[in-house]
């Protein structure tokens, strides 16, 4: 699995429309064959910051999801929305195995 962890800040007064919007992404993302997850987490002591896991099958599929209509949408909408650019860690699943995502 290709896990990757972005970070985002959103500006306060955009909070509602970056939500709409990203889970409109998330759901439309777990659709494809490519992605496991596509998990959207809001930070409790500062609802302006969120981190998005996107799991993938492969290395390959994060440019794949990147051709798709949703995410492009999702981009556009959102990067105007953002209080600083968006940041990633990408991760390697240890626990569960493959078959456990």
């Amino acid at each position: 699995m290709y896990i990757v962890h972005v970070f985002v800040h959103v500006k306060p007064e955009q909070l509602e429309t970056f939500k709409a919007a990203t889970i409109e992404n998330a759901q439309n993302s777990i659709k494809e064959p490519g992605i496991a997850r596509f998990d959207v987490l809001q930070q409790a002591a500062d609802p302006t910051r969120f981190v998005l896991i996107e799991v993938y099958r492969t290395p390959a599929d994060p440019a794949k999801h990147k051709e798709t209509a949703h995410y492009n949408q999702w981009r556009e909408v959102c990067e105007p929305l953002l209080a600083e650019p968006r940041t990633r860690i990408v991760y390697g699943n240890v626990f569960p195995d493959e078959q456990g995502w």
